[in-house]
């Protein structure tokens, strides 16, 4: 126990030195903003007093009380846009204690076992992720009342939302002791002054990208800007070894609450990061794409969770937990919590609209085959035809006219009816390499056709999206969605030209399974949408669409084809 005390003491004593280093920064600022003006101070006294006389003085006193004068204002119009400077809040969903009354008895009895004031609130993030959060800023709170106890001043406290649906209630209090144990160096008047500062300069530091500002103030934002940028240079170091020492005595503090189940739960926090980013990428991404966002991405994650349970040996043993009472349980309305979080979790990953509408509906699991599945394959597969007309690509002899898979192979192949001609609105390319797999030949050609048309939708899809509601300054929450572009944290970066003409041709696949050899959509929690062939998923489709797609060989689709009883010379069924 002395060795924990010890290592607090340590941890708190770095922290306030480091913040006392920052607020140096800021009085050696303060100094060299009052320097001129001292300056005159001494001239005027001098003259006064006779000890400093002359033409030349008196023309020295005036030019440097004027330039004192132009120092000070230049200095109150920084300092009053900096203070003024709204911090970045992180988008989150709120929980009011009668929202989920017993996660806020668990919060505050962590924190009274640690002797730490308790957080002012609680919220959730669609990451997994947790931390405290500064909210006292008055842009980010009302104006009407003053503060009266300890805890108005107290940060959020911010939980990742998968957490609750995957962690036990005991593993969640393990977990959170250590955040909820930083409260206490909040506290400290020198740390809260030291990172206001630094929020505050941070703030300022990024008014100028801001959107909606004229010349004239962007170019004194600008201006100001360039300020707060040199200030932040001086404190980094000074801020960031700070927040090290907070953390390190949070991290003492906490040892002594479910030190040794801290050690499991930390294993349940690496899983539920590996199910959690499966999901999205995997599940989510390819419904957003559709305009629909699954409504339960949080009762999502422990299907995800269980699954990669059984198919990893070194997971065996954690579905047993799944008998012990879930944190969600913590909440009045897991339901409607979880649909805010995935609500939540589409506007930051992939910068859906912040409410619902007819382009942007909710889906639920037992809907996400037939609605967003089935609909993925043949949107894409509509939309490769449509490439393929607008090419004027004929099927050759012996192939059936109309959306056919055999057309598609036929053209991939090189024996199509006429020669491709790359669409006028097709995008620049880079000049491709002579035999590079994928970068030559019809395939090529068809490739930037498909990358075109999905350009334009997605531009179609951006403009039709609701810009982000301005601040709200006079509100009694601050706003959830903030100002910045979204998606804050884009999931994957833009699909290449071969990537999505391989997308389309397996859709294209898909449909013509579906359609004459009584297969269906389906969907894998870790791996997305499936064809299930027989009730079967079949994960050997992708390889022989490469060797298509790239090489132009079509010979090992067509032996999956024969096995799987698909008739790729039958029309299918588009959007």
């Amino acid at each position: 126990m002395s060795g924990t005390v010890v290592g607090e003491e340590a941890g708190a004593l770095t922290a306030r030195s480091r913040a006392l280093a920052v607020l140096r920064v800021r009085s050696r600022a303060l100094a060299l903003v009052l320097l001129p003006a001292a300056v005159a101070v001494v001239l005027f006294v001098g003259g006064v007093t006779g000890r400093i006389g002359g033409g030349r003085w008196d023309l020295a006193r005036w030019v440097v009380t004027s330039a004192a004068v132009l120092v000070l204002l230049a200095a109150a119009v920084v300092a009053a846009v900096i203070a003024r400077a709204r911090p970045a809040v992180s988008p989150t969903v709120p929980l009011a204690p009668a929202a989920a009354p017993d996660l806020y008895r668990l919060v505050e009895d962590l924190a009274e076992r640690m002797d730490v004031p308790a957080p002012s609130a609680v919220a959730l993030t669609p990451d997994c992720d947790s931390w405290l959060e500064d909210r006292t800023h008055r842009a980010h709170g009302p104006r009407r009342a003053p503060r009266t106890t300890s805890r108005d001043g107290a940060p959020v406290l911010v939980i990742g939302s998968p957490f609750l649906w995957w962690m036990r209630v005991a593993e969640l209090r393990a977990v959170l002791a250590p955040v909820v144990a930083g409260t206490g160096p909040s506290a400290h008047p020198d740390i809260a002054a030291a990172r206001r500062f630094v929020r505050g300069l941070d703030a300022a530091a990024g008014l100028a990208a801001r959107p909606g500002l004229g010349p004239v103030r962007r170019l004194a934002c600008g201006a100001v800007g360039r300020v707060a940028r040199v200030l932040l240079r001086g404190c980094r170091g000074h801020a960031a070894e700070m927040e090290r020492g907070v953390a390190a005595a949070a991290s003492e503090r906490a040892q002594a609450v479910d030190y040794g189940l801290r050690i499991v739960a930390q294993e349940q926090v690496g899983l539920a990061y590996a199910g959690w980013d499966r999901l999205l990428t995997r599940v989510a991404l390819p419904a957003w794409r559709m305009g629909r966002w699954p409504s339960r991405l949080d009762a999502g994650v422990v299907s995800a969770l269980t699954e990669l349970s059984r198919r990893d040996r070194l997971a065996e043993g954690f579905a047993s937990r799944l008998g012990e009472r879930p944190a969600c349980d913590l909440l009045e309305e897991p339901g409607a919590v979880d649909e805010a979080a995935s609500l939540l979790a589409a506007r930051l990953f992939h910068g859906g609209p912040s409410e619902i509408g007819p382009d942007w509906s909710p889906v639920d699991w037992q809907q996400y085959p037939e609605e967003v599945v089935d609909r993925k394959w043949r949107t894409e597969a509509a939309r490769l035809h449509r490439v393929l007309d607008a090419m004027g690509v004929r099927p050759s002899a012996g192939v059936p006219a109309g959306p056919t898979l055999a057309r598609v192979m036929e053209h991939l192949a090189g024996r199509s009816g006429a020669a491709p001609e790359p669409p006028a609105d097709a995008p620049a390319q880079v000049p491709p390499v002579p035999g590079a797999p994928g970068t030559d030949g019809p395939g090529a050609v068809l490739a930037a056709g498909i990358s075109a048309d999905v350009a334009r939708e997605e531009a179609a899809r951006e403009r039709s999206t609701a810009p982000p509601r301005a601040a709200d300054r006079t509100g009694d929450a601050p706003d959830p969605w903030g100002n910045d572009p979204l998606p804050l944290v884009p999931l994957q970066p833009p699909r290449t030209p071969r990537e999505l003409l391989a997308d389309h041709v397996t859709a294209m696949v898909c449909c013509a399974a579906v359609d004459t050899a009584g297969a269906a959509p389906g969907m894998d929690w870790l791996d997305g949408p499936a064809l299930l062939i027989n009730g079967e998923r079949r994960a050997d489709l992708g390889t022989r669409v490469l060797s298509l797609v790239e090489d132009g060989d079509p010979e090992p689709l067509r032996s999956w084809l024969a096995t799987a009883g698909v008739r790729a010379e039958k029309p299918v069924r588009l959007v």
